[in-house]
C-alpha cells in the first residue's frame, strides 16, 4: 500500500484550514452531510439522462452512526460513489471539487443545485479527527476503494470491501485538549442539535440511531433504553412550499420552531423571487419586544441559507438597524459564498436581496397600517422607537422610507395618529405641524406654551420619547410643512396686532427686563414679553436648534456633554404677578431679586428642569411667605 503526498499548495491549504479558515468546529457535520447530498443528487441527475436507473427516493438517504466506545461517527450514504481515480483526485488535491465540475455539466437539469463548489469542505473533519477514512464504491463499478489520511502527512489508498454504491466517512474523533472538549461530537443528541441547526432543510432523509426509554414488558414504572432509528431533518423546508399549502398555524408553528420570539408574530411574509436574483424568505413582524432589544448585546439579523443549508446564523448586512426587529429566514441560490461558506462575500446578489427585502417590509408595514390600525398601533408600541432612530440615524437619509410609519399622540383625536392624517386636518392658514415635548401625555397638557395654539383651534402632536424630538430635528419638515415647537421662539401665529402690542411691552418693559436678565446672570439668554401665555404668569422657550427638552436627554447621558439651551424667559404681562415685578422694581430691589429668581425656579419646576439651589429656593418661599 502505497503513501501518498498531498501537493505541497495543498499541504499548506489543508494546514491553514485547520487552524484558520473555519471558525466553528461544528460545520464538518454540515460540510460531509452537503457532500453527501451531493453525491445523491449526482445519482439523480444521471437517472434523468439513463434509463436504465430509476431514482426511487426511499432508497436515497444519509445515515450519521454513532461510536462512543471506538471515539468514532460514520456519514453514510446511498449516493453515486467514487472510483479510485476519482478519490485520487478529489481528496488528494484539496480545493478540487468533483461537485463544482458536475454541476457545470450539468446545469440548468430540473431545478436540482448542487451544494458543494469549493472542494474543501470534506477537510474540515480534521477539524474534529486524528484519522479520517473513505470507502466509496462507485455507480457501475464492481470494487470498493478505502482512501485514509492521519492530515497534512498525506494519504493511502488501497482496495477493499463494499457491497452497495455510495460512500461512508469515518472520522476518528481527537481526545480531548486543555482548550477543546472534543467528547461533546460523541453526544447523540449534540449531533442531533447540529444536523438540525445546519442541515435540517437538505432534501434527502438523514437517519440517525436515537437512544429512547419505553416501559420494560409487564412493568408500569420500568423503564429499559432502546434504539431506534429516526429521520431528524424535515427535508422540505417551509419556504419552499406553496403558500396555498399553509395555514396561519404553519407559519406560527415555524416561528415557535425557530425560537423568534415568545409571542406570536404580528405579520408574517413569505416571498418567492425569481429574476436578477432568486431567493425565498420567510419574514415576521413580531408582536413584542425582545427583553434585550435595545442593549448592545442584541444581535439583529435572518438566518441565512444556501440551498437549503445554513450558512449564516445573523446576517445582519439583510437588514438595515431601523427594520432590526424583524425575524425569518433567506433562502438563495445564487449567492457568492467564500471558502468556507461560514462568511458571505459582500456582493450585489445580497444588496439586492437586501434591497427588495427592505421594500418588501416597508410596504407590508404601511398595509398594516392601512388595513389592521390596531395590530399596527400594537406593532408600534414596541418598536415605534426604532423606526424613530431609523429617521434620526445617519443624519436623515432614511426618512423618506420611514416618515409613513410614524404615529404621535393627537391633542385634538386623542389617540395615536400619523404625519399624513395631522397634515391631511391642517386648517388652510396653519403654517407648521405643532408638537409639544414633555415627559407623559399628562405633562404635556399642562405646560402653559401650549395654551395659544390649542385656543388657535390648531392640533398638537405630543412627543413623550426621548427620541421624538431628535427624530424631528432630522426630518425638518412633512410634506413641504415645518415643524415647529411650542416652545420655539417664534410659533408664526401671531397677528400684525399681537406683534405690535408684543413689541409695545417689551419697549416698555425694557429696562424691567434687562434687570431681570442681569439678576439671572448667563441662566437665560433674554428675558421678554410672552406672546403665547394666557392663564400662567411664566414659562421658559427656546431659541436655536438645541430644545430645551433635548438638553435634558442629553445631558442625563453617561457621558454628559453639559450642553445648554439657549433659554428665554417669558413673562405674561397680563398676569397678576407681573403688577408685583414691576412695583419691586420700582420699590425694592431685594423683593424683584426674589421675584425674579422664584419666577424662574417657577419655569423650570414646568419644564422639569432641575433647579440649581432647593435649598435657596425654599428659602426664597419662606421669605415671600413672610
Amino acid at each position: 500500500m502505497e503513501k501518498k503526498q498531498f501537493k505541497a499548495e495543498s499541504k499548506r491549504l489543508l494546514d491553514l484550514m485547520i487552524n484558520s479558515i473555519y471558525t466553528h468546529k461544528e460545520i464538518f457535520l454540515r460540510e460531509l452531510i452537503s457532500n453527501s447530498s451531493d453525491a445523491i443528487d449526482k445519482i439523480y441527475y444521471k437517472a434523468l439522462t439513463d434509463d436504465s436507473l430509476t431514482f426511487e427516493k426511499e432508497n436515497y438517504y444519509i445515515k450519521v452512526i454513532l461510536d462512543k466506545e471506538n471515539r468514532s461517527i460514520k456519514i453514510y450514504d446511498t449516493g453515486i460513489g467514487m472510483t479510485k481515480e476519482e478519490l485520487d483526485d478529489n481528496l488528494g488535491v484539496i480545493a478540487k471539487s468533483g461537485s463544482l465540475q458536475f454541476k457545470k455539466d450539468n446545469e440548468s437539469k430540473d431545478g436540482h443545485d448542487i451544494i458543494g463548489q469549493f472542494g474543501v469542505g470534506f477537510y474540515s473533519a480534521f477539524l474534529v479527527a486524528d484519522t479520517v477514512t473513505v470507502i466509496s464504491k462507485a455507480f457501475g463499478s464492481d470494487e470498493a476503494y478505502k482512501w485514509e489520511s492521519t492530515g497534512v502527512d498525506g494519504y493511502t489508498i488501497e482496495p477493499c470491501d463494499k457491497d452497495s454504491v455510495g460512500t461512508e466517512i469515518i472520522l476518528k474523533i481527537k481526545e480531548n485538549t486543555e482548550e477543546e472538549n472534543y467528547d461533546e461530537y460523541l453526544d447523540e443528541y449534540k449531533l442531533k442539535s447540529i444536523i438540525k441547526k445546519y442541515s435540517d432543510f437538505i432534501r434527502y432523509p438523514i437517519k440517525m440511531d436515537i437512544t429512547t426509554q419505553k416501559l420494560k414488558e409487564g412493568s408500569k414504572e420500568e423503564y429499559e433504553d432502546c434504539i431506534e432509528e429516526q429521520v431528524v431533518n424535515s427535508m422540505v423546508p417551509i419556504w419552499r412550499k406553496n403558500k396555498n399549502e399553509l395555514t396561519k398555524e404553519d407559519y406560527e408553528n415555524f416561528y415557535s420552531e425557530k425560537h423568534y420570539g415568545f409571542d406570536k408574530p404580528v405579520k408574517y411574509i413569505h416571498t418567492s423571487v425569481d429574476g436578477v436574483v432568486s431567493y425565498n424568505s420567510i419574514l415576521y413582524i413580531p408582536e413584542k419586544t425582545p427583553y434585550d432589544f435595545y442593549t448592545k448585546e442584541y444581535e439583529k439579523g435572518l438566518e441565512l441559507y444556501s440551498n437549503g443549508v445554513l450558512i449564516m446564523n445573523k446576517c445582519k448586512e439583510l437588514l438595515p438597524d431601523y427594520f432590526g426587529f424583524v425575524k425569518g429566514i433567506v433562502d438563495s441560490e445564487d449567492l457568492s459564498l467564500n471558502i468556507s461558506r461560514e462568511i458571505l462575500q459582500h456582493d450585489r446578489q445580497l444588496k439586492l436581496i437586501a434591497k427588495n427585502i427592505k421594500t418588501k417590509i416597508k410596504n407590508e408595514l404601511e398595509d398594516l397600517l392601512k388595513n389592521e390600525r390596531d395590530k399596527y398601533e400594537e406593532f408600534y408600541k414596541s418598536f415605534g422607537r426604532q423606526l424613530k432612530y431609523g429617521v434620526y440615524s445617519d443624519f436623515g437619509v432614511n426618512k423618506d422610507v420611514l416618515e409613513d410609519l410614524l404615529m404621535f399622540y393627537s391633542s385634538k383625536e386623542k389617540k395615536m395618529v400619523t404625519l399624513a392624517e395631522y397634515v391631511s386636518r391642517m386648517p388652510e392658514d396653519q403654517k407648521y405641524i405643532y408638537y409639544a415635548v414633555g415627559e407623559s401625555i399628562d405633562r404635556i397638557e399642562k405646560l402653559p406654551q401650549i395654551e395659544v395654539v390649542l385656543d388657535k383651534g390648531y392640533e398638537l402632536l405630543y412627543f413623550v420619547d426621548d427620541i421624538d424630538e431628535f427624530a424631528i430635528k432630522m426630518m425638518m419638515k412633512y410634506k413641504e410643512k415645518e415643524f415647529r415647537s411650542v416652545s420655539s421662539g417664534d410659533l408664526g401665529i401671531e397677528s400684525e396686532e399681537d406683534k405690535n402690542t408684543s413689541e409695545v411691552d417689551d419697549k416698555e418693559n425694557k429696562e424691567l427686563f434687562e434687570k431681570m436678565k442681569s439678576i439671572l446672570s448667563d441662566k437665560v439668554k433674554d428675558v421678554r414679553a410672552s406672546k403665547r401665555l394666557k392663564n400662567h404668569p411664566v414659562c421658559l422657550s427656546n431659541e436655536g436648534e438645541l430644545s430645551i427638552e433635548m438638553e435634558k436627554i442629553l445631558n442625563s447621558m453617561p457621558d454628559n456633554p453639559n450642553l445648554k439651551a439657549d433659554k428665554v424667559l417669558e413673562i405674561n404681562v397680563n398676569h397678576d404677578v407681573f403688577k408685583s415685578l414691576k412695583e419691586s422694581f420700582e420699590k425694592d430691589e431685594d423683593k424683584l431679586k426674589l421675584y425674579t429668581e422664584l419666577l424662574y425656579n417657577q419655569a423650570l419646576l414646568i419644564e422639569g428642569l432641575a433647579i440649581n439651589d432647593p435649598v435657596e429656593f425654599t428659602n426664597n418661599i419662606c421669605k415671600l411667605m413672610m
